[in-house]
């Protein structure tokens, strides 16, 4: 382990250690006491050598992400939609594409006045709490199975200053609606995936849904109908190979205008549909 350095070599030697730039350089923000996003700090001072205790406490840190640790554990923190969420190991480390699921409920429900939203599987509550930053005359309900993912939900609601109701629950079961709008990122990976190993840091009941990836889905799909108000979308994001898959469900469940959009990468990630005005469907 280096006892002296500074920031440029420090980082030269992270990277030639197989680690990715960004994580270093995150990590080092992290140990320094700066924000993470002030990258270019680390630019203009890359010949500063690095205080002994914090090349230490660095380096442990680019172990443990070099072991699979998100950063986003590392350092606690994490941007979502434009907000700074407090993320552990009880929640998934928030992915970038889910702002797909964010960005499309927001134009769903644009029209509608102080629309009801269920977010379903909340986990750190970034999906909820985006939408209650931008709508905040939403009444946004997040729910989790998890007590402990429902803490870290309830403890970025209260930071960020955010209206979103945190409530216990299976899925829907249990929910009063009507809502204008169901939204989740539920676990999706089948449980005998093999990229569930690079995955261990963050917890399983959250990544894996039955043999097919799809067990939770289904079951939100048909708990959705009875408590979507006319008109009112369910949208769910998924694996990339599962649009077709979700789709069909949907169909199955009696939903229209069924679709799909795309995430960053141009993969079909998030799914949904609308109930019928004046129809009720029958539930599968």
């Amino acid at each position: 382990m280096t006892t002296t350095a500074t920031i440029a070599q420090a980082l030269a030697r992270a990277q030639a250690a197989g680690l990715a730039r960004i994580d270093a350089q995150m990590l080092l923000l992290h140990v320094l006491g700066r924000a993470t996003s002030d990258r270019a700090w680390l630019l203009t001072h890359d010949g500063d050598a690095m205080a002994g205790d914090a090349l230490a406490r660095w380096q442990a840190l680019c172990a443990r992400r070099a072991a699979g640790e998100p950063v986003a554990y590392l350092t606690g923190r994490k941007e979502f939609y434009g907000l700074a969420l407090q993320v552990d190991a009880r929640v998934l480390d928030p992915r970038p594409d889910t702002e797909t699921l964010v960005e499309w409920a927001l134009e769903l429900i644009a029209p509608c006045p102080a629309p009801r939203v269920a977010d379903l599987g909340t986990g750190s509550g970034a999906i909820a709490l985006a939408l209650q930053h931008q709508r905040p005359d939403a009444r946004v309900l997040a729910v989790d199975a998890s007590a402990g993912a429902l803490a870290v939900a309830r403890a970025n609601a209260q930071r960020l200053k955010l209206g979103v109701q945190c409530v216990q629950g299976d899925w829907l079961a249990g929910l009063a609606g009507p809502f204008d709008a169901i939204v989740s990122n539920p676990p999706y990976i089948p449980a005998q995936d093999p990229h569930l190993a690079a995955l261990t840091h963050e917890p399983l009941s959250a990544l894996a849904s039955g043999a097919d990836g799809l067990q939770d889905i289904r079951t939100i799909v048909a708990q959705a109908p009875a408590l979507l108000a006319p008109g009112g979308w369910l949208l769910l994001e998924h694996g990339w190979d599962q649009a077709d898959a979700v789709q069909a469900l949907l169909r199955a469940a009696g939903f229209s205008q069924v679709q799909s959009r795309m995430d960053l990468a141009g993969i079909a990630r998030c799914s949904g549909g609308s109930m019928p005005v004046g129809l009720s469907p029958t539930v599968k």
